[in-house]
């Protein structure tokens, strides 16, 4: 695919708050931690080794294969040492996805909807497939950077054409290549997780509730999702309070909703993971600026 690849990019906000596309090659990448963004995130594998965590569900890439995040999912990719990685990254903000849904009367958010029965992450579209995707790709890259007139009008008019292309991948049978695995343990536990962060969640009280050991359910959960099941419960908890901080309610209305159990430890937790107080961040989103997570 001829374009020319960028300088790595660690952020993980939005500069333009309408779309971003990345294309990028690197040789040496350290992994990055699980995290989530605002904004839905298209995925598009190029070459390299590597492992893709969502939510739990784990995807080994092949070239050409296409992953869909929205903004509710945990992700993580593990990189494999010593092979080229590259990848095209595109970022839609979910405001301007719902201007566009409007005005082409068609809900093309449909394909992250992870509450539909047969949604997958994984698209691993047929080799035509590939090739009229990646040529979609490939225009819109090089319309968003160019300085020729009009040319990020064009750039919109491909991102609405690869959208509506990706949602009619999602809807063909033959296209769903991941669905939701069985419900094994890990599934749902992270099931029960999503249904009660409200509430006092521990390892120990998991393992009750799944009769299983803790320390069954310690290595089972790391291994799959990536992370303790502890900072699961604190990564979802927070994930709840921005959105409804972003919706307008305040910190201080929404941090025992969410399950901290005072305001200090929301503080903490929330501080930490985003770089900004809440409050700050509720100031932020009233005026319509919304900070991403860090790297």
């Amino acid at each position: 695919m001829p374009i020319n690849a960028q300088r790595f990019d660690s952020r993980q906000s939005m500069k333009n708050k309408r779309f971003e596309v990345f294309h990028y090659r690197d040789k040496k990448l350290s992994n990055v931690g699980l995290h989530h963004h605002d904004f839905y995130e298209v995925y598009y594998f190029v070459s390299g080794r590597v492992t893709f965590r969502v939510e739990g569900r784990t995807y080994s890439l092949e070239p050409g294969d296409l992953l869909l995040i929205n903004p509710q999912e945990l992700h993580q990719p593990e990189i494999g040492p010593d092979t080229l990685y590259e990848r095209i990254v595109l970022w839609v903000d979910r405001g301007y996805l719902a201007e566009i849904c409007r005005g082409a009367a068609a809900d093309l958010s449909a394909c992250f909807d992870n509450e539909d029965p047969d949604h997958t992450n994984l698209l691993r579209p047929t080799k035509l497939q590939r090739a009229a995707l990646s040529q979609l790709l490939e225009r819109l890259t090089q319309e968003y950077y160019s300085s020729e007139m009009g040319s990020f009008a064009y750039a919109q008019s491909l991102l609405i054409q690869f959208m509506v292309e990706i949602n009619r991948l999602a809807r063909m049978p033959s296209s769903q290549t991941a669905k939701r695995e069985e419900a094994d343990l890990v599934s749902q536990v992270l099931g029960y997780i999503g249904a009660h962060f409200q509430e006092n969640i521990t390892l120990e009280s998991l393992a009750g509730e799944f009769y299983v050991s803790k320390y069954h359910l310690s290595h089972e959960f790391s291994h799959r999702v990536g992370t303790s099941v502890h900072r699961y419960v604190i990564f979802r908890r927070l994930l709840q309070a921005r959105e409804m901080i972003a919706a307008g309610q305040t910190p201080g209305e929404v941090y025992q909703s969410c399950g901290f159990g005072d305001y200090a430890n929301f503080y903490r937790a929330f501080k930490s993971e985003y770089g900004i107080s809440p409050r700050a961040f509720a100031a932020q989103a009233g005026t319509g600026s919304q900070s991403g997570l860090r790297p």
